[in-house]
């Protein structure tokens, strides 16, 4: 009886040990998911705050442009203060009292009227003699001698100035581009935004044209065409084969973390299709690569259990993984 009893424990431990192994290796996963979002969000919050920075630099300056055009039109002139009322004045007295008076060398135009600078009367001036006209013949020829033809860059120049913003067009308050988060620098133009917007819209000629891409190691075309393939046909046939190739496609230029994600979800969410053996397969090689060894010898142990009917070719190049890894039997 106390036999039976240690068989049956140690087959319960022996089929249970897998079962961790899967879930740690989709832990390690999901955990290196979440830290790469983390990093990408903190990218984010610098972006924001460097373009935080730059419009309140730019509200100041447009605020200093406002006030000088405004001191420019009053002429510079300060706003008067109030008068002060004299100290021995109380409430209800002499309004007339607290009244500036003149100064004393102020120029006063009812005292002179004849100074320059006083106001005169309408039609006290004398009319100015007609200027006379030049005569029309004479002066086209002069113009057309003095005028000298203009240099082909002056035109450039003039026409940089004339499309240039002046100085009474109001100040640009628009928010400077964004910067990538990496650090790197912006590349140039690029395939469009939406990569749904590029496919054929036959399923079929779609993804043998992104595995074409793979056949001549163009990964990352075949990058941009099986995760366009995805989003176009997300319920054809071929989309565990396609996820498994953008997966091999990440692989390929050591994008080890993205690798392993497109591995783990053709293994846990397609395992019933043909490449989920050899899914799982690569996933353990892409978590030797991010150097979590143990969960990739857990993960291609498991393997043989979860996939009983692999091929050949799959349980060599397991074996063949395990002996890299080093992992232990």
């Amino acid at each position: 009886m106390l036999r039976r009893l240690l068989l049956a424990s140690c087959a319960v431990l022996s089929l249970a040990a897998p079962a961790a192994a899967q879930d740690a290796s989709e832990f390690v996963v999901r955990l290196n998911r979440i830290e790469n979002q983390s990093r990408m969000m903190a990218g984010q919050i610098e972006t924001l705050q460097y373009e935080n920075r730059q419009l309140k630099e730019q509200l100041r300056k447009f605020q200093e442009d406002i006030e000088f055009r405004l001191n420019e039109k009053g002429g510079g002139k300060a706003a008067p203060a109030p008068s002060r009322e004299p100290a021995g004045a109380v409430n209800g007295g002499n309004p007339g009292a607290a009244r500036p008076q003149k100064r004393g060398d102020a120029f006063d135009p009812e005292q002179s009227p004849g100074r320059p600078g006083a106001p005169m009367q309408l039609g006290a001036t004398q009319p100015s003699a007609p200027a006379a006209a030049p005569a029309p013949a004479a002066a086209a020829p002069m113009a057309q001698t003095r005028r000298l033809p203009e240099p082909a860059i002056d035109d450039g120049e003039d026409a940089e100035t004339r499309g240039a913003p002046g100085y009474d067009e109001p100040v640009d308050l628009s928010p400077p581009a964004r910067v990538g988060t990496t650090g790197a620098l912006p590349s140039p133009a690029r395939a469009p935004a939406s990569v749904a917007a590029t496919g054929s819209g036959d399923a079929t000629s779609d993804y043998e044209a992104a595995v074409g891409h793979i056949r001549e190691k163009r990964y990352e075309q075949a990058e941009m065409a099986f995760r366009q393939f995805i989003q176009s046909h997300p319920r054809d046939g071929h989309v565990p084969a396609a996820t498994y190739w953008l997966g091999e496609s990440y692989l390929q230029r050591n994008r080890n973390r993205e690798a392993a994600e497109q591995f783990l979800k053709v293994s846990t969410d397609y395992a019933r299709s043909p490449q989920a053996p050899e899914a799982m397969l690569k996933l353990g090689v892409s978590l030797n690569a991010l150097g979590a060894r143990e969960q990739a010898c857990a993960t291609l142990a498991e393997l043989d259990r979860k996939f009983p009917a692999a091929g050949s070719n799959v349980r060599q190049s397991v074996a063949r993984e395990q002996k890299r890894a080093r992992c232990t039997a």
